[in-house]
């Protein structure tokens, strides 16, 4: 069995909002230059392409809607040029990148996701997650997904995985992709200044990433959204909304390691890529204590179940004689 050691990088870093081309250069010269400090994995923020409904938390849902059409128009079908683009930079960087993206819904012309998009190391578009749960105000943006893209990936780096957010916190969610033997977690966030007073978003990443990483013996690359003065102008509409998404302590990247520590240093607000090295044999002993998908746990008492059927609202009856079939539920991939 090989226990893959490479290095590791978690991009901290804003978009250029809502202008998609753009933001896809950004991130493919992110990759670039991740590669030439060594990097063989490359993780990014939370929707990086091309931005955050930041709109949700400072105006009405009225005031907000005209934002959603922009949003739409900016958001990129999987798979799809702009896909091609990212798969292109992660061969040319022979980087496995991970990468959140607002992706529109195949069939509808008013559905979005939040999702997370895999790309192996040879520019092979791996699979995409739709986040499963949109969080509070994000209810106004995203659909959410289904069960059939809660896995991971086996690469040459190790069995990966990705939960974007606050999905970071679903006990569940979590548990089925250790189920699944993941070895590399990527939690990719936002940065979130516009949670409440006493909402510390730097302690609740670091929080949530350190207890993943413990629990499964696993490392984890978070990469984390930087807000930047750009995205502040556009979105602010009055001087409380300015001030409300200038709050600092807001966005945090780092990568831990499989005893919940962290073994870089901290990026707190400011853009930038965090780099770790990342040696896989360091599971092995953590997991004789706990090893809570093998022998510290008990199936026959507590067991999780995972629906991988899509879900898709048009079922064709056949004629006789004839296969039914359903809807393609997202892509010309295969998520079997």
């Amino acid at each position: 069995m090989d226990y893959p050691r490479f290095r590791a990088a978690a991009v901290q870093a804003s978009p250029v909002f809502l202008e998609t081309a753009a933001t896809v250069a950004k991130a493919c010269a992110l990759i670039a230059e991740a590669a030439a400090e060594g990097a063989e994995l490359v993780a990014f923020p939370e929707v990086f392409v091309p931005g955050y409904p930041y709109w949700n938390w400072t105006m009405s849902p009225i005031q907000g809607s005209p934002w959603f059409e922009r949003l739409f128009d900016a958001a990129i079908d999987v798979p799809g040029p702009e896909i091609d683009q990212l798969c292109a930079a992660a061969r040319r960087a022979g980087c496995t990148v991970v990468i959140g993206v607002n992706e529109r819904d195949p069939y509808s012309m008013g559905t979005l996701y939040n999702s997370v998009v895999f790309i192996g190391s040879d520019g092979t578009l791996l699979g995409v997650h739709r986040k499963l749960v949109p969080t509070w105000a994000e209810k106004l943006t995203w659909a959410g997904g289904d069960g059939q893209s809660l896995r991971v990936y086996d690469t040459e780096l190790g069995r990966l995985g990705a939960l974007a957010c606050g999905e970071n916190t679903n006990t569940l969610a979590r548990f089925a992709l250790l189920a699944q033997g993941e070895t590399v977690h990527v939690a990719n966030y936002i940065a979130l200044p516009v949670a409440p007073a006493d909402y510390d978003m730097v302690e609740a990443i670091k929080v949530r990433s350190a207890a993943h990483s413990f629990e499964g013996k696993i490392f984890s690359i978070v990469s984390c959204a930087a807000i930047s003065e750009e995205i502040v102008d556009i979105v602010a509409h009055d001087d409380e909304s300015r001030k409300l998404l200038q709050r600092k302590h807001s966005a945090f990247s780092g990568i831990f390691g499989p005893d919940g520590r962290l073994l870089s240093e901290p990026l707190i607000d400011e853009e930038g890529i965090v780099y770790a090295e990342i040696d896989l044999r360091r599971c092995i002993q953590p997991k004789q204590m706990h090893d809570i998908i093998g022998h510290y746990n008990r199936f026959d008492v507590l067991q999780l179940h995972l629906d991988r059927r899509p879900k898709t609202g048009l079922v064709f009856t056949p004629d006789p004689g004839h296969e039914p079939e359903t809807r393609p539920p997202t892509a010309e991939f295969d998520l079997s």
